[in-house]
Order: C-alpha cells, then structure tokens, then sequence
C-alpha cells in the first residue's frame, strides 16, 4: 500500500503573499478606475449645476458678484464659486449665445436683453488617474473632454 506523503508545514509559508503579490496590481488597477469613473461623473454632474446656476445668475440681470459691474465676470465668478473647484482643475472654456449668435466675452450687452435666449456652455477637459482609463481618452491627452450646457430666457430686468 503506498504511503501519501503530506507535504511539510514550511513548504506553504509565502504562498499567501506571493497570491497577494499577482493579484493585488489588477485588483487596485480596477479599484482606481472604478474611482476614477466615478471622479468623471462628478466632474460632470457638478459642472453641471454649476453652468446651470451661472446661467440662472445671468438671466436675472445680475452683476453684484464683480467690483467692475460686469455681468460676464460676474456669471464666470458664480460658475466658478458652484463648481467645487472643477472649473478651475479642468481649465473650462466657455462659450455663449444669445439668440443663437456667438458672443465674445466681456462687453455691456453680452447675454443680451430682456427675453433673449441665453446659452451657456462650458467645455472642460477633466484630468484621469488611471492609465488602464486615460487609454481610452488618447485623443484628447489623457484627459476626459466633457461639454455640458444651459439655456434660459432672460427675465425682465
């Protein structure tokens, strides 16, 4: 009758860490691309209220936010106060309409007069963490280019 031999105790000692050791990569690599999902969809949703917000600061014929009375900083410092810091880490650039023409930025009638459509959009390139993630994104460096934007009829003002 043959004999089964057991194999000895300090035979399986560093077998856990060298599991840890092949699995642990893959497992943080997804860890961190969940989160940096995450981070894009908070970005955006954040941006989002944020340009709703500054659109809504807009339409009402408001400047008080700026020391000059320029509704245009003063709509950019409202974005920018609503955004968490996102306008400023994704370098925002924004863009606007009034009644469908193009308006450049700053001027006395820049978002138009009382019940002109105004369109707000901000464009922002959000930074990724992870390479697994930034892959998907190399037509833009890397970084996540999202567009989100608000349009509002100006009240009587």
């Amino acid at each position: 009758m043959p004999r089964i031999r057991k194999s000895a105790p300090g035979r399986q000692r560093g077998a856990s860490a060298v599991e840890f050791a092949l699995v642990a990569p893959i497992f943080f690599l997804l860890l961190f691309s969940i989160v940096d999902f995450g981070a894009m969809m908070w970005a955006n949703l954040t941006m989002q209220y944020a340009v709703r917000e500054g659109a809504r600061y807009a339409v009402t014929g408001q400047s008080g936010l700026d020391a000059q009375g320029s509704r245009y900083n003063a709509v950019l410092d409202k974005i920018r106060s609503s955004s968490l810091g996102v306008y400023t880490m994704s370098n925002a650039k924004v863009e606007t309409w009034v009644n469908g023409t193009s308006q450049s930025s700053g001027g006395a009638g820049m978002f138009g007069s009382a019940g002109d459509i105004v369109v707000i959009q901000v464009t922002c390139d959000w930074p990724l963490l992870t390479p697994v993630v930034a892959a998907f994104y190399q037509s833009t460096g890397g970084k996540y280019r999202f567009s989100v934007a608000a349009t509002m009829r100006n009240e009587a003002f």
